[in-house]
């Protein structure tokens, strides 16, 4: 692992602590309401977060950036399926009865890859880590709009995997990846659309983490610290779902330490914020989801770069 610069993972952790910082300044002036949050989880979900991952894929096609990709992608098909088996045999109802099974289940298989993976992982790394982030968020979406509706739903049905399919940012990953397996460089036959898609993915970043801002300005921090249940389970996740990614990268398949890093990164992240959107469409517990996303965002600030160095940089020592 000495190849890896992790001064620059730490100053990113710091830039991004600012931004956030500023979003939650922005919700408490309510120059972001809820209103306005809504419009911008939309806003990203649907064409900025789409545009940044299409743009992700390399002008030129190179074997290197095509391994990094399928690493990507298998890596995170091993991990979410890991995952998901590892909340369903903590969080069952013999083991952690009561109504919070599910969402808690959630929380463990999902975390925040979208809104604040992508800056993190730029920041960190810039367009060359994108590339396996990719790979991963393949994976992770499909996990998420598949198998993280059933959690609340607990159906399925043709109307779901359409919904999967048809993904924004699925087919974006799709089309990005077919014009670089058939060496199309979009930069060079198409000026205009590459600049146009580059200015619109530019937003993604400050604005997720507004939106992560804004969430965390509406917490009502004095009722949430007397829930030490959801603190269990927000540090459950924080812990365990990086360590099996770690396993999965490094030592079942003994991916290149950048992957390795990135992938882990990915799932030391804190619970998604689609919790809490997910808990309202599909009738779950909102106020007890929204809590847990709060709580696992706030201790990911110590969790993150503890568990990241522990695996490492310490552990690396004695290996």
């Amino acid at each position: 692992m000495d190849n890896i610069d992790f001064s620059k993972f730490y100053t990113s952790l710091v830039v991004i602590a600012i931004i956030i910082a500023f979003g939650l300044f922005l919700g408490k002036i309510k120059w972001i309401d809820k209103a306005t949050n809504k419009k911008l989880v939309n806003l990203l979900l649907m064409v900025l977060m789409p545009a940044s991952l299409f743009n992700a894929f390399p002008g030129e096609y190179s074997d290197e950036f095509s391994g990094l990709f399928f690493m990507g992608l298998t890596g995170g098909v091993v991990t979410m399926l890991l995952v998901i088996i590892a909340a369903r045999i903590v969080y069952n109802k013999k083991f952690f009865p009561g109504e919070l099974t599910y969402e808690a289940q959630f929380s463990f298989d999902f975390n925040n890859a979208t809104f604040l993976g992508y800056p993190l992982i730029h920041m960190a790394f810039g367009e060359r880590g994108i590339v396996p982030y990719c790979g991963f968020i393949i994976a992770f979406n499909i996990a998420l709009f598949s198998y993280g509706v059933w959690l609340f739903e607990r159906k399925i049905n043709a109307k779901f995997f359409l919904k999967t399919i048809i993904n924004p940012n699925i087919l974006a990953v799709v089309a990005g990846m077919i014009l670089f397996l058939c060496h199309v460089n979009v930069e060079q036959t198409v000026p205009i659309l590459h600049d146009s898609v580059k200015y619109v993915a530019g937003a993604t970043t400050p604005l997720s983490l507004f939106c992560i801002g804004y969430m965390l300005s509406t917490a009502k921090l004095k009722h949430i610290f007397k829930k030490w249940r959801l603190f269990i389970v927000a540090v459950i996740q924080l812990v365990f779902a990086p360590i099996i990614t770690f396993l999965v990268t490094k030592v079942l398949f003994n991916f290149p330490d950048e992957v390795v890093l990135i992938c882990t990164l990915i799932q030391a992240l804190p619970t998604a914020t689609s919790l809490a959107l997910f808990a309202e469409k599909y009738g779950g517990d909102v106020a007890e989801s929204s809590q847990i996303v709060v709580i696992s965002t706030l201790m990911s600030i110590i969790t993150m770069p503890t568990v990241m160095t522990l695996l490492f940089v310490t552990l690396p020592q004695y290996m």
